[in-house]
Parts: C-alpha cells; sequence; structure tokens
C-alpha cells in the first residue's frame, strides 16, 4: 500500500476513535442544558448516556464479525454513515425519547466503527510501522475523550446543547468519504 494511502487510512481510523470516544464523555457537560430545554427527569437523563454505551459494549463484537464477514471496509462505511445519521438525529431531538432512541442507534453505529478501524489500520500498515500508526490511533482516540467535556462546554456557551451532536457531522463525513476513496477493503 502507498504511503499516501496509509495516512488516509490512518486519517480514517482516528477519526472513527476521536468521535466514538468524543461522545462518550461531550454529552456530560450537556446533561443540565438537556434536561431544562427538553424538560426530562433525572431518571430519564442518566439513560442519554447509557443508551449509547449499552449498545456500543453490547455488540463491539457483532460488528467486528460483520466486518470479518462482508467485508471491513463496507462495515466501516456504514458505521460511519449511521453514527453521522444518527448524531443528527440527536441534534434535532424534541423529546427525551427521542434523543435516547437516537443515542441507541448511534451507539450501534458505533459499535461497527470500533472494532474494524483497528482490524483496518493493522492491515494497511506493514508490521514494523505499525506500532507508530498504533500509537497515532490511540493517542487521537484519547485526545477525544479528554476533548469531550471542554469542547462540550464551549459549544453549549456558544450555541446549545445540540452542538454536541453537531459536531460529529463534519467528522463523520470527512471519515467516511476517506473510507471510501482511500480505505483498501480487507
Amino acid at each position: 500500500m502507498s504511503s499516501g494511502r496509509q495516512r488516509w487510512t490512518l486519517l480514517a481510523t482516528c477519526f472513527s476513535q476521536f468521535m466514538i470516544l468524543l461522545d462518550v464523555t461531550i454529552v456530560n457537560v450537556a446533561l443540565p442544558s438537556i434536561q431544562h430545554e427538553l424538560d426530562v427527569t433525572p431518571g430519564t437523563l442518566v439513560w442519554t448516556i447509557n443508551a449509547y454505551v449499552l449498545p456500543l459494549a453490547a455488540f463491539i463484537l457483532v460488528g467486528g464479525t460483520l466486518g470479518d464477514r462482508y467485508g471491513r471496509k463496507r462495515i466501516f462505511a456504514i458505521g460511519f454513515a449511521l453514527f453521522t445519521i444518527f448524531s443528527v438525529g440527536c441534534a434535532l431531538s424534541t423529546s427525551d425519547h427521542m434523543l435516547i432512541a437516537f443515542r441507541a442507534l448511534q451507539g450501534m453505529g458505533a459499535a461497527l466503527l470500533a472494532p474494524l478501524s483497528l482490524s483496518i489500520l493493522v492491515d494497511a500498515f506493514e508490521p514494523e510501522r505499525r506500532p507508530w500508526a498504533i500509537g497515532i490511533w490511540a493517542t487521537i482516540a484519547g485526545f477525544g475523550f479528554g476533548l469531550g467535556p471542554v469542547l462540550g462546554g464551549a459549544l453549549i456557551e456558544i450555541f446549545d446543547w445540540s452542538a454536541i451532536f453537531w459536531v460529529n457531522v463534519p467528522i463523520g463525513v470527512a471519515g467516511l468519504a476517506a473510507t471510501l476513496v482511500h480505505v483498501r477493503e480487507s
């Protein structure tokens, strides 16, 4: 694989992990705003978080299996599309039930992305460059996790709670485009 294609593959996989882990933490700072705007009870508000992480954890093995069976690039691209579409659904939610449903579907998209990003990355790089690529991938993922609360706070201050979901759209579209154009099927 050419070094240019490797870089684009690394970028696509970094986009996915950044977005997945960003969404684990960015919502936390938006909870008071979501509660106020959608008139959500504290008990229901917890499901805004859980509805994302439960499907992500429960279906991550399914995502990897689907990639092995039907093609990693194909399922990875579907994961990007689903995550991005359901992020829009979250942003446009007008009730707690809508938000929770879209968060669960967003978690399903993340369950397709998470296991395949590493397997795509491992396939793209030769053994001697693989540790470097995995190190970059893990660093960007950690950056997304850590940036979530800071970025979330800034977005809520400038816009409103829906901005924490809109931020996924350009990342998801860029990741999907990089995947479709540069990632090879494996």
